[in-house]
């Protein structure tokens, strides 16, 4: 066998092995990090900066704890929003709820059907007329 063969059979199987990657990255599944609305919570970032900063300055940070079967999330004061769990792994897995505190100001949520590992919790609420956002990161054991 002569050099011009090895050439042509070393070029054959890089270009079979672009080809392969190629059609790999066309089959695989859609990157979970990259949100389907980036742009339009982009546009929404100065809301969102602002509530968090409300946050801040009204000290109006939720106490969140992690019991085996169940979340508390303690407010301030009565509080009525929205609660987002997000699985960084898995984007299937996130789920949304409307919460509404109690009469000492919690909420009690249920992790039945809530995987263990990390998440991330984004609360959206109202108190008394102002909007507030928090994110924090828990572990479910």
């Amino acid at each position: 066998m002569n050099w011009g063969t090895k050439l042509v059979i070393g070029m054959l199987c890089f270009m079979s092995f672009i080809i392969v990657l190629g059609i790999l990255m066309f089959n695989s599944k859609d990157d979970a990090l990259v949100d389907k609305d980036y742009y339009e919570k982009g546009l929404e970032y100065d809301k969102d900066y602002n509530r968090k900063e409300q946050v801040k300055t009204d000290d109006a940070a939720p106490e969140i704890t992690v019991l085996s079967d169940e979340m508390r999330i303690t407010f301030k004061a009565a509080a009525q929003g929205e609660l987002k769990l997000i699985r960084n792994s898995d984007q299937r897995m996130d789920k949304k709820t409307a919460i509404k505190t109690d009469g000492a100001n919690q909420v009690k949520l249920s992790l039945k059907g809530i995987s263990k590992g990390r998440w991330k919790i984004i609360l959206s609420w109202m108190t008394d007329g102002k909007a507030y956002l928090n994110e924090q990161e828990i572990t479910v054991l």
